[in-house]
C-alpha cells in the first residue's frame, strides 16, 4: 500500500470539494484549482476528508496512487493558505522591480530582462541597503508557483566559484576554491 495515498486529506474550514467524474474541484479562500485525475483511482469526500482509493496493486495504480493524493493535498492547502517562495539575487549591481505582473531583471547583462507573470502569482520586490534584492513570489497554484521560479532561477543560476546569481532564501551553494587551491 502506498504510504502516501492511503493517507486522507483533511479538509480546514472553508475548503470544499467537488468530484465530477475524473475532475477534482477545490475551493477555498484564496480561490479556486481543479484538476482531473486518472479514471481507474476513486476519490470520495467523507467526513470532512478526502480518501483517495485504488483499484488493484498494479504498479501503474501504485504509482498514480499517491501522485493524484498528493495534487489533491497540494490544491487544499494552496486554496486555504497558498504558497510562498523567495528568491535572492546575488551579485553587484543585481536587481530587480516589479510592475503590475511585469518583474524586471537587471543581472549583469547588457540588457535589462522583462518576465510576464501569470495572472495567478503575485510579486513583490525588495531592496534594502547593503542587502541583496528580493523576489517573493506567491500563488495558490503550487506547480505554477516552481515553475515560475524555476523560469527566473534559470536566468543566472547560482555559480560555484563567487555565489553570483539567483538563488533562493536559504539554500546553500555548493562553493569550488578556484584555481590557487591545486597550483604548486
Amino acid at each position: 500500500m502506498s504510504r502516501i495515498g492511503k493517507a486522507p486529506i483533511a479538509l480546514p474550514a472553508g475548503v470544499s470539494v467537488k468530484v465530477d467524474g475524473h475532475k477534482v474541484t477545490v475551493k477555498g479562500p484564496k480561490g479556486e484549482l481543479s484538476q482531473t485525475i486518472n479514471p481507474d483511482l476513486d476519490v470520495k469526500v467523507e467526513d470532512n476528508q478526502v480518501i483517495v482509493t485504488r483499484p488493484t496493486d498494479d504498479r501503474e495504480h501504485r504509482a498514480q496512487h499517491g501522485l493524484y493524493r498528493a495534487l489533491i493535498h497540494n490544491m487544499v492547502v494552496g486554496v486555504s493558505e497558498g504558497y510562498r517562495k523567495e528568491m535572492e539575487l546575488v551579485g553587484v549591481g543585481y536587481r530587480a522591480t516589479a510592475t503590475g505582473q511585469v518583474l524586471e531583471l537587471s543581472l549583469g547583462f547588457s540588457h535589462a530582462i522583462y518576465i510576464k507573470l501569470p495572472p495567478e502569482v503575485k510579486v513583490e520586490a525588495k531592496s534594502e541597503r547593503n542587502k541583496n534584492p528580493l523576489i517573493i513570489l506567491e500563488s495558490d497554484d503550487k506547480q505554477l508557483l516552481g515553475q515560475v521560479c524555476a523560469k527566473i532561477r534559470s536566468l543566472r543560476k547560482p555559480e560555484p566559484y563567487k555565489g553570483k546569481g539567483i538563488k533562493f532564501v536559504g539554500e546553500v551553494i555548493r562553493r569550488k576554491s578556484g584555481k590557487s587551491a591545486g597550483a604548486k
